[in-house]
């Protein structure tokens, strides 16, 4: 665990490191990563062509972390997440060091749903639909009342 933090960016990181990988990844193609909840079908899709390809785990590390940090984000900007850095117990459980918290105190884990989006491959595990039934979500109008006051 103590050689992936030393990599692992912090949670008052997390939005830079996602931006840069989405610039990265829409520099060399026209993915539609445009932090809807509805591009959450277009990760599904890049996990399921990584799993067909023949990557393994640890050399599609890197793109398996840029994309949990993506749904991370999602849920921060569409469901009043935020980021925040797991505590020992917290991340003994997840197997990562930092998480999201939803508004009503939940805390789940976009990078480790990546992960098992990779590994198992079933449609239970799909990212949009993570998001769909995820509870502890803002209340829409809540969400949209915040967004038209900021």
């Amino acid at each position: 665990m103590d050689q992936v933090d030393a990599r692992v960016p912090g949670a008052h990181e997390m939005r830079g490191h996602t931006a840069a990988f989405v610039a990265r990844v829409t520099a060399r193609s026209r993915l539609p990563l445009d932090y809807s909840v509805a591009s959450l079908r277009v990760v599904d899709f890049l996990i399921e062509g990584l799993r067909k390809g023949g990557a393994d785990r640890e050399r599609a590390h890197e793109t398996l972390f840029g994309l949990g940090a993506y749904v991370g984000e999602v849920l921060v900007r569409h469901a009043g997440a935020e980021w925040v850095d797991l505590d020992d117990r917290q991340r003994s459980c997840f197997a990562q060091p930092v998480g999201v918290r939803m508004p009503d105190g939940r805390v789940w884990n976009p990078l480790g749903r990546v992960l098992n989006r990779f590994e198992t491959g079933g449609p239970e595990e799909s990212l949009h639909t993570f998001y769909l039934t995820l509870h502890g979500r803002a209340r829409r109008a809540a969400a949209w009342e915040d967004r038209a006051a900021g």
